[in-house]
């Protein structure tokens, strides 16, 4: 069809947070752009740069939500959530968040951190016995010129600090080169259905692209450490993150499938030619119902729900009265945990990229200029491989949430739309 004719549904404040989850609408105060500092001119900008998108058939739709001072100051939507059925895109919308869940599954092991239950230096074959005698994969050419991979043993164990700071060696096998990368592949670490277990015992079957401790690299870390999570509150992923941050917080929404079918129609889908993510991997479905509950990549959401986790995380902790984790923690998650004295190293595939470091489960900010995105320094941020973005500015008190479903056009959005904000600041 053609996007120039689709459905457009900007909701201006009072009828977004009308329509939001009660949680949400309860905990927030309705505003004009002024009072937070913000131009209406400015932030009508960033209506028009997405109605644009929309009408050159790049996305559906898309929502927005950016709270400064603790006002929202912007919260529309734009387009429809499926091409398909022309559905408008709402508020209550569920998008696939992708890498997105990482924040949350290392805020859950920050948690039984605090209770002394776990230590960012236990090795992670304290709590997946497999990981222990897991090799290191080292690339060496032979005499006919062909790349062979030699296994050599860990200099130490990978640790659950490595985990949260993807330095653990582990790595992704869907986009990328390399022996290891294609061990991952060849591993079909996605066939058949596995929980958690069981996929964490595949990958630590796999050898580890860099000795930990070594190299930042995008990985599975994520995903291993929500077995850790497990293994230490002795319960499912999902269980413990319902209990102590999504039914708190008033994240209704917020799994790692969507099994009622009465919320399935509210399920957002990119364009059908636009679900490509690597080299050989596609968005998932989350309607179909699997064991495996992917800590690094496989929680869905609404903006309204990720909002109530992202302003936890920007009032240091605590919302609503009630406290999740210590204002201190936050700041320590929140530092650069691959900074000169950490002895990391980027990997070739740094995420982060310039100006960024890495904290646990998100990206911090080291510099305000560097980067080809304005900000400032201190900022928290992650993204995810279906569109949809955060960060935090503590500096500025402000925090933005983005939700789109597209993987062709995610990584542009996000530099425009972080430009657009920045140049919408009025004081």
């Amino acid at each position: 069809m053609s996007m120039s004719r689709a459905i457009k549904a900007p909701l201006f404040v009072a009828l977004a947070l009308a329509v939001a989850s009660p949680a949400f609408a309860e905990s927030v105060v309705r505003s004009q752009p002024a009072e937070a500092g913000l131009s209406p001119k400015g932030l009508a900008r960033i209506g028009e740069y997405l109605k644009n998108e929309i009408a050159a058939n790049k996305i559906p739709g898309a929502v927005m939500m950016i709270q400064r001072h603790g006002k929202i100051a912007y919260y529309e939507t734009f387009g429809v959530r499926d091409p398909g059925t022309k559905a408008p895109m709402t508020p209550n919308t569920i998008f696939r968040i992708y890498s997105m869940s990482k924040p949350i599954t290392t805020v859950a092991a920050m948690m039984l951190v605090e209770e002394g239950k776990l230590q960012l230096d236990d090795p992670v074959s304290k709590f997946i016995p497999t990981f222990k005698d897991t090799k290191v994969g080292v690339e060496k050419k032979g005499d006919d010129g062909k790349a062979t991979l030699d296994l050599v043993p860990q200099r130490r164990q990978l640790t659950v600090q490595d985990l949260m700071r993807h330095t653990s060696g582990i790595t992704y096998g869907f986009f990328g080169e390399g022996l290891v990368k294609k061990a991952y592949v060849d591993a079909k670490i996605f066939s058949e259905d596995v929980d958690n277990a069981g996929f964490a015992d595949r990958i630590a079957k796999l050898p580890l692209a860099y000795q930990p401790g070594s190299t930042w690299d995008y990985s599975h870390s994520t995903d291993i450490l929500g077995r850790v999570v497990e293994v230490v509150s002795g319960k499912s992923l999902y269980l413990f993150e319902k209990e102590r941050l999504f039914d708190p917080l008033g994240m209704k929404d917020t799994s790692y499938y969507v099994t009622d079918k009465a919320k399935q129609p509210l399920i957002a889908e990119p364009f059908p030619n636009d679900r490509k993510i690597g080299n050989d991997a596609e968005m998932n479905d989350p309607r179909i119902l699997r064991k495996w509950e992917s800590g690094g990549g496989g929680l869905v959401s609404t903006i309204g729900d990720y909002a109530r986790f992202v302003r936890m995380l920007a009032n240091g902790g605590a919302l609503d009265g009630k406290r999740y984790l210590s204002p201190k923690t936050v700041a320590y998650m929140g530092s650069n945990h691959i900074g000169p004295a950490s002895g990391v190293v980027n990997g070739p595939y740094y995420l982060p990229g310039p100006g960024f470091g890495f904290g646990l489960g998100f990206a911090v900010r080291t510099e305000p200029g560097v980067s080809v995105m304005e900000g400032s320094a201190g900022e928290m941020n992650w993204s995810g491989a279906g569109g949809t973005t955060f960060w935090i500015d503590p500096k500025e008190d402000m925090f933005v949430v983005f939700m789109s479903q597209t993987v062709q056009h995610r990584t542009r959005h996000r530099v425009a739309l972080k430009n657009l904000v920045y140049g919408a600041f009025e004081k």
